[in-house]
């Protein structure tokens, strides 16, 4: 889901997609992409807005040079994130989905593997990350049990740390209760109130990411800092590319 103004961050989105700016050696985009690519996905609808799309095409492809296939899919307005599983409709119409926002940056050991366990999903599978100041975020609260108890966005009151990343894993009801939504106060359709109906259903399980891995919300100017400079030291003291899907289709066997 690589749509939205990236009003936060102008005026270096004035002209630019955000996802297309860099966090040190590669664009943003990279980083989402690989990370799907590591949980098996090899089939993708990237969703921007009129203006960008063909600067996408123009950097991806067809997805031929990764392994896998792209398809272009246009939000005509920012309506929402969760407006992008519509516009998806045709494309992920009966099949199980994992759906990533284009300014989440994820990194950690075994992440991919953890990720593809989730490929045939039942229900909703959301990933939570333990932050100080979770007012920002869809927040999550979770019994000891491990049980889901409430998920409410950007909560002036927060009952958790625990705020709820931007990736997402789906099963084919995804659609129909996508379809299902009403605007929020914000005019917008709230990827918060599908997982509120995967919670009602029972259906809605959380994973807490582990504090070995690294999930960076690049939204805002001091995030693309703090983004850029994790990149770039861990990638000098591992001398390994972080987030290049290159590399990724190369070890998974998908490109020679």
């Amino acid at each position: 889901m690589a749509g939205g103004s990236g009003s936060r961050l102008a005026p270096l989105t004035t002209t630019v997609n955000k996802q297309l700016l860099p966090i040190f050696d590669k664009p943003l985009i990279y980083y989402p992409l690989s990370t799907l690519m590591l949980s098996g996905i090899r089939e993708f609808m990237l969703i921007s807005n009129p203006r960008d799309t063909c600067n996408f095409q123009r950097l991806l492809g067809n997805g031929d040079d990764f392994g896998v296939s792209i398809e272009y899919g246009v939000q005509a307005e920012p309506k929402g994130i969760a407006q992008g599983l519509l516009v998806a409709e045709k494309f992920i119409t009966g099949h199980k989905v994992g759906f990533i926002l284009g300014d989440n940056l994820f990194h950690g050991h075994g992440l991919g593997r953890q990720l593809a366990e989730y490929n045939g999903v039942n229900g909703a599978q959301i990933f939570a990350y333990i932050v100080a100041d979770p007012k920002s975020y869809g927040v999550v609260e979770i019994a000891e049990s491990g049980k889901v108890l409430g998920i409410e966005e950007k909560p002036k009151k927060p009952k958790s740390n625990l705020a709820v990343t931007g990736l997402y894993f789906y099963d084919e009801e995804v659609v129909s209760i996508a379809k299902s939504l009403k605007p929020s106060l914000r005019g917008e359709l709230e990827i918060t109130d599908v997982n509120k109906i995967y919670l009602q259903r029972g259906q809605l399980r959380v994973s807490v990411l582990s504090r070995g891995t690294a999930w960076l919300d690049t939204g805002t100017f001091l995030g693309l800092h703090d983004a850029s400079s994790y990149i770039k030291i861990v990638q000098e003291r591992q001398n390994a590319s972080i987030g290049n899907p290159y590399d990724v289709a190369k070890n998974l066997g998908w490109i020679k």
